[in-house]
């Protein structure tokens, strides 16, 4: 691999002797946020269970973390180009860690969920930072290019780590415990990276606008919660005002960028083909993808009947394929073309999903960890390329503004896959034929059907059982088939989008 790096010949790179150790610092920061983000989802049941909330609340314990950064990524990654982005993710990290402790020894569901907005305000700070630091570390393009893939297949491999480490101190701490895994990790990052990392920051950045802050918050929060409400309960009349007062907010947001001497963010990045076409590919991946992965874990768990630490093993085929991707992609693109790779990810992650659609309560292992793969390996190719794309096509000045850009994306994609994807598959599973004295609640979701189960008689709980597993593995098949089209729909609008794109030699 090394073998395709060419010395670095700037001036500012070769005065940079400790920027692989820098990096080293940077993707602790990523490997922090990606396992607090998979983490969650396993000890859901026991913080239901030790916490009591109400359904309303146990969802906002669920999406407020995300709500929060998709809100605030904007305005933090230009932030950073103003204070400094060294500042902003020893600050965030310092924050995360101590918001963890609260998480962790939350005692009420109203803690919990003013514990994971302010993690979601830490959590804002991190990845945005850590990208505009790559991009103003590493000069030369090619090892930028391997700096981006080393931070690609750190994310890769703690959304692996995450469900395994998890799984394993559930099994025997209590739930508290997976929040507190983030504090050693935080602590070396913090104490190293005052030594290691260079600051930087943009030498003119003009002031932080305060009503662009509040109109993208306002706007992100607003579309987000539409978004996902409108998928759990139906376009009502709430959905469709916060979808209205977010769409009027993000209008609004983008009218004053364009009028303000110094925006908060340079609207005119998006006249670049290529740093839209890759936030666009960005966007409609994790859309697609999305889907599948919310509900793989419940097919793992609930019709497979794996153990939680089974299960995260059992997604690790995904992580493997990223990682090894993720560290060739700059030099693939390089020997054919961007647009070869990332359309050529994009294609083979959608025929991944397209092989999902024959899956049944049976599959064997084999069939799954096969299409997992692909879509790791898929995914791996495309999103360290767009990445390196994205900031490859801004100046250094405005790294953190178009890093948050690009994990925005990511943000909007994931919601509007769960929302979008998550219906059909919530929406095909509803309509499972149940037997008399069947709770209403069964139908509400998979799980909700297993806690149903356990009080109900035996050979009447196996045949509901059976009849909603089958509906549910119905709905992930033309979820994945949904997910499918998506995917390489977005392989040949990346094609033409990023035609002529190229990376640094």
């Amino acid at each position: 691999m090394t073998s395709t790096l060419r010395p670095a010949t700037t001036t500012e790179a070769v005065q940079r002797p400790g920027r692989w150790l820098a990096l080293s610092v940077l993707v602790l920061a990523v490997l922090l946020v990606a396992v607090d983000a998979t983490v969650l989802g396993l000890a859901t049941p026991y913080i239901s269970e030790d916490l009591e909330p109400t359904g309303t609340q146990l969802l906002w314990i669920g999406d407020v973390y995300s709500f929060v950064i998709a809100g605030l990524l904007v305005s933090m990654g230009s932030l950073g180009d103003r204070i400094g982005r060294k500042r902003i993710l020893l600050l965030g990290a310092t924050a995360f860690g101590a918001m963890s402790v609260l998480n962790a020894y939350a005692t009420t569901p109203e803690l919990m969920i003013l514990a994971r907005a302010l993690l979601g305000v830490a959590g804002a700070t991190l990845m945005p930072a850590t990208l505009a630091l790559i991009r103003n570390i590493f000069h030369d393009p090619r090892e930028r290019s391997l700096a981006v893939g080393i931070w690609g297949a750190t994310a890769s491999a703690g959304t692996a780590v995450g469900p395994i480490v998890g799984g394993f101190l559930l099994e025997h701490f209590w739930w508290g415990s997976v929040f507190l895994i983030n504090l050693p990790v935080m602590a070396v990052l913090v104490l190293v990276g005052i030594k290691l990392l260079p600051e930087s920051r943009n030498p003119n950045p003009g002031p932080w606008d305060m009503i662009s802050v509040v109109l993208s918050l306002v706007g992100m929060i607003a579309v987000v919660y539409a978004v996902k409400e409108a998928a759990s309960h139906g376009v009502t009349g709430e959905p469709i005002a916060a979808g209205l007062l977010g769409a009027a907010a993000l209008y609004a947001f983008v009218r004053r960028q364009l009028t303000l001497p110094t925006p908060l963010l340079d609207m005119r990045l998006f006249r670049n083909r290529g740093f839209s076409g890759a936030v666009l590919a960005d966007l409609l991946t994790i859309l697609g993808l999305s889907g599948l992965v919310f509900f793989l874990s419940q097919y793992l768990q609930l019709v497979q009947e794996r153990p939680p630490l089974e299960a995260g093993l059992a997604e690790l085929p995904a992580a493997v394929g990223a990682v090894a991707a993720g560290l060739v992609a700059g030099a693939t693109a390089r020997r054919y073309s961007v647009r070869a790779v990332v359309s050529g990810g994009l294609a083979a992650i959608g025929l991944a999903l397209a092989s999902l659609t024959v899956l049944d309560e049976s599959t064997g292992y084999p069939v799954l960890g096969a299409a997992l793969l692909v879509v790791g390996v898929g995914a791996g190719f495309s999103f360290t390329v767009t990445a390196d794309v994205i900031l490859s096509s801004v100046p250094k000045d405005q790294a953190g503004a178009a890093s948050a850009v690009s994990e925005t994306a990511y943000e909007l994609g994931a919601a509007l896959g769960i929302a979008v994807l998550g219906s059909i598959v919530t929406g095909v599973y509803r309509g499972f034929t149940a037997p008399a004295g069947t709770p209403e609640g069964a139908h509400e979701s998979l799980g909700g059907a297993v806690e149903a189960a356990s009080a109900m008689p035996t050979s009447t709980a196996q045949e509901m059982l059976s009849s909603a597993r089958e509906s549910f593995v119905d709905g992930l098949a033309i979820g994945a088939g949904a997910g499918a089209a998506v995917l390489l729909a977005t392989a040949i609008a990346a094609w033409f989008m990023l035609r002529d794109q190229r990376l640094g030699f």
